[in-house]
């Protein structure tokens, strides 16, 4: 029966113009509405799953898998379990994700807003963009919700295509700041040769103003794919932009790897993300 449902709800976002705004149905308000889930997504079921490093603990149930990999005490996973689809897929397509999204924004705005800026234009707030700035569900909704293996070759299209949508909570704290007067800086895993097209991705969805875009050299595959590792180098730009003056005020990303590692920020925001892990 889930899997009925699942292939029904997947053939009506092939078939539909654009997943975000008929099948998906994510707001474009800034604020989270009070209703925001469709039709064919249910409540969250704890099905159990194991799979990869789970099989040995098989039994475990899928929002306590998702709880641990929150907490990060579940790492270095290579795929949801195959049993947790259909419960990561409601995750997403309901409700929960947004209102969770929404609560850790909350917490990053009331922080922001109590900042005593020094006024010379050097406080800046790290930005990572895919599953923080921009959402990639409309690709993993169609690939297993992460259950299938990551296809770097499949990803990098989708990235071309510059159709990613914003996710509205983000786009909120990020047009805050702005007003605030704090400068945001896009820390990014995208490579160099992607530029152009997240710019304009960005920029479509509503992002605008920034002060730096931070891209991997343009390599990828084995060295640069989406699993390659991401502390050491985000890190690294972090201190880049420290040993320049700027002051890193907040740091907001959906993976651990977004937000650990010296300098992280005098504040770090962690987003839901039980779709893939980056170490």
């Amino acid at each position: 029966m889930a899997t009925a449902r699942l292939f029904l709800l997947l053939l009506l976002l092939s078939a539909s113009c654009s997943a975000w705004e008929i099948s998906i149905r994510m707001p474009t308000a800034d604020r989270l509405e009070a209703e925001v889930v469709a039709p064919l997504i249910h409540a969250l079921r704890p099905l159990l799953g194991s799979g990869g490093q789970l099989a040995a603990r098989a039994g475990v149930a899928c929002d306590s898998w998702r709880l641990g990999v929150e907490a990060h005490n579940v790492i270095n996973w290579k795929t949801v379990p195959a049993k947790c689809e259909g419960y990561v897929g409601h995750y997403l397509l309901g409700g929960h994700y947004r209102r969770d999204s929404a609560v850790v924004v909350d917490e990053a705005i009331a922080y922001a807003e109590t900042l005593q800026l020094a006024g010379n234009g050097k406080e800046v707030w790290i930005f990572d963009i895919d599953e923080t700035s921009l959402s990639n569900l409309p690709y993993y909704a169609k690939h297993g919700f992460g259950v299938t293996p990551y296809n770097d070759t499949s990803f990098r299209e989708y990235v071309a295509e510059g159709s990613a949508p914003a996710l509205p909570e983000t786009r909120r704290l990020y047009r805050r700041l702005l007003e605030i007067g704090v400068k945001p800086v896009f820390l990014t895993g995208r490579t160099e040769d992607q530029r152009a097209v997240t710019v304009a991705n960005l920029r479509k969805q509503g992002y605008s103003g920034w002060e730096k875009l931070l891209l991997k050299p343009a390599v990828h595959g084995a060295a640069g794919g989406l699993h390659a590792p991401a502390v050491a180098y985000k890190s690294g730009q972090r201190q880049k932009l420290k040993d320049s003056g700027f002051i890193i005020v907040g740091n907001i990303g959906d993976q651990w790897s977004d937000i650990l590692g010296e300098p992280e920020g005098a504040r770090t925001f962690k987003l839901p993300d039980p779709l893939y892990y980056i170490g």
